[in-house]
């Protein structure tokens, strides 16, 4: 199957304003990419691209003074399989996991590990390790959290999230996230595309979507404590600690945003 991917925004800035924008898929999605997602820049102007700490693909430009509209659309070649079942997943131990996954152990920005250590060992010590687990916290946490658009704070922690019971996407994948680097199971947040595909119709504006991943039985898996089902589609952009490290769009002074349509849907021959 072919999903079409793509979306279409327009900041406003008073000055000249410089801008990362994380706004490609992964570089491996590109594999898969029939039509890649190119950015184009409405007026045209400079752009400077690089992958950052976490492998994500960024582009640096000056936003200038007035409107800047970015768009993009691209196909990209699907098997049509939801996201993968693997019950048998073994948990590794701290001692052997690789370097590289250590620091998806610890706290960041948005997940306070020390905090919320004690919680976690007594709602899920005695889960069975390694998948079960792993789907025993994003159950609770689905079930623990009720999703609002009102509920919406650029501050909100894990903690808050806890405390309150309530939040938008990137919430329930925050308390997940914490929750399972609590359990000695490394955890990062991640955003992509998620559609609509072969479901019945989300409520809401198409949007970006957070779910998050943890690392199994030697591999990264994704999990989704909002919807927690499996999904058609699921399109990876972006992965790090937590929100605070995949950002969208980072303004090094203000702007705003004028319009923000996004695509993911299925290509019907």
């Amino acid at each position: 199957m072919q999903i079409r991917l793509g979306f279409d925004i327009v900041t406003r800035q008073r000055y000249p304003t410089p801008m990362v924008l994380m706004l490609h898929t992964r570089p491996e999605i590109g594999q898969t990419m029939t039509r890649p997602d190119e950015l184009l820049l409405t007026p045209e102007i400079p752009t400077h691209h690089y992958i950052d700490a976490f492998g994500n693909k960024c582009t640096r430009l000056i936003a200038p003074a007035g409107s800047l509209r970015i768009t993009a659309d691209a196909l990209l070649d699907d098997d049509g399989a939801p996201d993968e079942y693997a019950p048998d997943a073994r948990q590794l131990p701290i001692e052997e996991l690789p370097d590289e996954c250590l620091q998806f152990l610890l706290g960041s920005r948005y997940c306070e590990v020390d905090k919320l250590t004690n919680f976690a060992w007594e709602q899920f010590g005695k889960s069975q390790l390694g998948w079960a687990r792993v789907q025993a916290v994003t159950e609770w946490v689905h079930h623990h959290v009720t999703f609002g658009y009102a509920y919406a704070s650029s501050t909100k922690t894990a903690c808050d999230v806890l405390e309150e019971g309530r939040g938008v996407c990137r919430d329930y994948q925050h308390l997940a996230v914490t929750l399972c680097r609590c359990l000695g199971i490394p955890a990062r947040y991640a955003t992509g595309y998620l559609g609509d595909i072969r479901i019945a119709p989300v409520p809401g504006p198409m949007d970006f979507s957070a779910w998050f991943q943890v690392f199994l039985g030697g591999r990264w898996y994704d999990f989704d404590a909002r919807f927690n089902t499996p999904r058609i589609g699921r399109t990876l952009m972006a992965v790090g600690r937590d929100a605070a490290d995949v950002a969208l769009i980072t303004s090094f002074g203000p702007h705003e945003l004028e319009q923000f349509d996004v695509v993911c849907s299925e290509v019907v021959e």
